[in-house]
Formats: C-alpha cells, sequence, structure tokens
C-alpha cells in the first residue's frame, strides 16, 4: 500500500475577484495535478466509493487510467454509468457519498474523486469535436420502434434520456421552458455550474439520437393520455421540486421578498449574471437576508453579493454545525463576506410607504432535542426578538413537486405532499408511467436524481421487453 499524502487542492478564484465577476470560484486540475492526486488512490478491492457513489461510476477503473495519462480510457468508464460527468464533478456532494468511504480517508485526505471527474469531463469537452466518447457514440445497433416520453429535462430525465437512448429507443424529452436542462440551468448560479457546460453536456444527448421539444407544459399543453395517444409505449416522469415553501408570517407578501426559486431563475434565465447586457426584473438589494441554511441559500446568498448588496445575511434557525448545506460552498460564502447569523428565524416583516420590505423581526432560538432529521430540534427562545434593516429577502426553507401533472393526471397516487408514490422498479399507479428523482423524494442531489433516472431507465426497458406487462 502506498504512502497516503495530503490531497492536492484545486486553484481558486480569490474571493476579493470572484465576488467581482461570475466566473468559476474553483479552477480545475492540470493533467500534472490529476495525476498526482490519481496516484493517492490505493486501488482497494472493495471499491467502497462506487457504493457511495448513485450512478455508480467504476471509481478506481477511471482513477486508475488517470494516473496512466490516458484521460480518454477515463472519460469512457465515467461515461459508461454518468451521462452529465462535467456537472457531477462540479455540484455533486462527492464529501457525503463517494469520498466520505474512501479508504485513503481512513488515513489521511479521501482521494478529490468529484475533483478527477471533473478534469476528465473537462478534457473531454474541450477534445470532443476530434474523439467522442465511445459511451457515447450513435447507437450502432438497429433502432428499436417504441418511443419513450422523458418529462422534464432535469438531471433524472437527462440520465434516463441517455440510458434509453443507448438502448436503442426512440426518446423524446418534454421541456416547460425553452432551453433544456431544468434546475441545471434555472436553479444553480452561473459561478458554480457555467450554463455553457450544461449545453455541451446536453448536445452529446442529441448526438446520441434524443429529441428535446421544449416550450412544451405537461399537463397544459399535452397530457399523460395524449403523451399515449401519439404512440409512446412508456413515459417518465422527472419534474422535480420547484414549488417553493413560505413561512406563512406576517408581511411575507411585501415586495422585495421572493422565494429561492423564483429568485435565482430570474438571475439565470434572464442573464442577470451578465452585468449590464440584460434589464433583468430583480432587485438588486443593499441589505440582503437569505432564510434557510441549504445549498440553496448559500447559492442565493452568493448571487445576492455578485449583484452588488452591501450586506448579505444568512439567517438560520439552527447553528452552522447543523447547515445541511456543503462545507465547501458554505466556506465560499464566508470568504466572499456573506454574515452568517444562527439560531435565529424571522416571524415578522415591516414595509415601508410604497410597500417594499424594510425591516425584518427574529426570534432567537435554542437547540432543544435531536428530531426525526437527527439534529437538535430549534426551539422559540422566550421574549428574544432582535430586528434588522433589510431591503431584500430570499427564503429558501425548501421546495415542493412541481403540481402540475399530479393535479392534471387522474389515477396517479400521490403522499400527502405531492410526491408521486412509486414502487421498487419506479411504477407509477399508472400502467407504463414511470417516475424519479425530486418529484418522487422531494428536494435531493443532482447525483441522486441521476441515479433515479437510470434505475427507470431500466425498468422501463424491462417493461417494454416484457410486451407492456407488469414485471
Amino acid at each position: 500500500m502506498q504512502p497516503v499524502k495530503k490531497q492536492v487542492k484545486m486553484r481558486e478564484q480569490p474571493p476579493e475577484e470572484r465576488i467581482r465577476n461570475w466566473g468559476e470560484v474553483p479552477l480545475g486540475y492540470s493533467l500534472e495535478e490529476a495525476v498526482l492526486e490519481s496516484e493517492r488512490c490505493i486501488q482497494c478491492r472493495n471499491k467502497p466509493c462506487v457504493n457511495g457513489c448513485p450512478v455508480l461510476i467504476e471509481i478506481p477503473d477511471f482513477i486508475k487510467a488517470l494516473k496512466e495519462k490516458d484521460v480518454r480510457k477515463a472519460i469512457n468508464i465515467i461515461h459508461e454509468s454518468n451521462a452529465l460527468p462535467a456537472i457531477t464533478g462540479r455540484v455533486c456532494p462527492q464529501e457525503e457519498q463517494c469520498q466520505c468511504v474512501c479508504t485513503a480517508g481512513k488515513m489521511g485526505d479521501p482521494v478529490s474523486i468529484g475533483g478527477l471527474e471533473r478534469f476528465a469531463a473537462d478534457w473531454d469537452l474541450l477534445n470532443r469535436k476530434n474523439n467522442s466518447s465511445k459511451a457515447f457514440k450513435k447507437v450502432s445497433i438497429s433502432k428499436k420502434t417504441e418511443k419513450v416520453a422523458v418529462i422534464g429535462s432535469g438531471p433524472a430525465g437527462l440520465s434516463c434520456a441517455a440510458d434509453l437512448a443507448r438502448m436503442g429507443y426512440q426518446v423524446t424529452v418534454f421541456e416547460g421552458y425553452h432551453k433544456p436542462g431544468g434546475v441545471l440551468v434555472y436553479g444553480i448560479p452561473e459561478f458554480r455550474l457555467p450554463k455553457s457546460i450544461v449545453k455541451s453536456e446536453i448536445d452529446l444527448l442529441y448526438d446520441t439520437g434524443v429529441n428535446f421539444i421544449t416550450n412544451v407544459l405537461i399537463g397544459r399543453a399535452l397530457t399523460i393520455n395524449d403523451i399515449f395517444k401519439n404512440g409512446y409505449s412508456a413515459i417518465f416522469i422527472g419534474t422535480g421540486a420547484g414549488l417553493p415553501n413560505f413561512m406563512n408570517i406576517p408581511g411575507e407578501n411585501l415586495n422585495g421578498i421572493y422565494s429561492a426559486n423564483e429568485f435565482l431563475t430570474r438571475v439565470n434565465l434572464m442573464k442577470a449574471y451578465l452585468s449590464g447586457e440584460y434589464d433583468t426584473p430583480v432587485r438588486h438589494g443593499r441589505n440582503v437576508a437569505v432564510i434557510g441554511g441549504g445549498n440553496v441559500a448559500i447559492d442565493a446568498a452568493r448571487t445576492a453579493k455578485r449583484l452588488d448588496a452591501e450586506n448579505v445575511y444568512i439567517v438560520y434557525r439552527r447553528t452552522e454545525k447543523e447547515m445541511p448545506a456543503r462545507i465547501e460552498e458554505t466556506r465560499h460564502a464566508h470568504e466572499e463576506g456573506v454574515e452568517f447569523i444562527t439560531l435565529a428565524s424571522p416571524v415578522l416583516y415591516e414595509g415601508d410607504e410604497s410597500g417594499f420590505v424594510k425591516k425584518m423581526v427574529c426570534q432567537k432560538m435554542k437547540l432543544g432535542e435531536p428530531d426525526q432529521s437527527g439534529r437538535r430540534r430549534p426551539i422559540p427562545k422566550d421574549g428574544a426578538l432582535f430586528s434588522m434593516e433589510v431591503d431584500e429577502v430570499i427564503v429558501a426553507i425548501g421546495s415542493l413537486p412541481n403540481p402540475i401533472i399530479p393535479r392534471t393526471t387522474k389515477n396517479l397516487n400521490l403522499k400527502k405532499n405531492g410526491d408521486i408514490i412509486i414502487d421498487d422498479k419506479y411504477r407509477t399507479s399508472i400502467k407504463g408511467v414511470f417516475a424519479g428523482g425530486d418529484i418522487v423524494t422531494g428536494s435531493a442531489t443532482v447525483v441522486t436524481a441521476m441515479g433515479a433516472g437510470r434505475m427507470a431507465a431500466k425498468s422501463i426497458h424491462e417493461y417494454i421487453n416484457n410486451g407492456n406487462e407488469d414485471s
């Protein structure tokens, strides 16, 4: 077993520079850095990292190829399991999945699996025109006659579509927005996931034969029954969780108070990140409060910083230790000057004479016993209130499943919160209709949704091969 060295850290933009631009913060590995990091993998036999990966990438194999400087082989191995590695290499919480079970991490730093995946994927993007990954060549086997519809072009839908296309099916992805990508395009800031990266990854699916139909909102323009009438053998629903949650406290309807979904969608789809080039209808607050402690809250806070806010506050009802956001993203927010106000929760907003928010009243909290999440429950302190001057508030306390298809599809069984109910083969209560991702689980990670899309594709294949009988 080779000696374990410290992880090769990825170079980053300095905080004082990056808050003035929308470029990526981590700058990626060079070939030399990637080889050095790949040498830290001890190639253990039981491969715990593979089991920790929701899409089951053969991680030791692709790292071994990188160690040998065979980047083409590495990306081919990744592409066998992952249709979007340039995306997951950037936004996947590897520290909670593959890297947290890395054997090298028991003796030192875990191998930077995400950084190596990103390196291989970025190399592929640069070299794709001349030598595209063999895993994504146009299907050479005879095309199947069956058509499969995928509703939603987020991570679950794209992953499902990619696997079905490689099996030879005629796949059509229906997307309500004008561009495919779902949350990858409208929900994640440019500085974390550039739109050009998403486009390049989706272009590969076009090359595989996937057909995309945009500006079509299923449940309105077409129903599930309409799709079946158009000759589709199966349908996958992957429409995600984009319905915002609010706290329902006084003053929450004042101008200048957004859901994080609306705020990030405006910034992303209306290109506020191209400063001065687009007249995006989004408020540029001076004193911005973001309510919540997850990745979306951190994204919103760092976005507000880049929109020239003087003061940005994360207001969270527990301590920073309990925050579900990624440690790396939280560190970046601290470096960029975001102030964390913990053990606090808003109870009231006050407005000015024009109807815009001007003040937020918060309740101080303390921690009690652990709740179902395993984190200590926040409990209000009697009479402990304080006020903050704010002119913009972004509420990032989670989201619910997109409701249009559930509300317009008869006989589709749902949970009380609107999540679609599926069985262990991703089948819904309607024959031939499958579902996966956040529309089933509630808000989760990109790669978890991708894993669901892959498993659903496998079940759809079995369903069609069995003559559309339940298997």
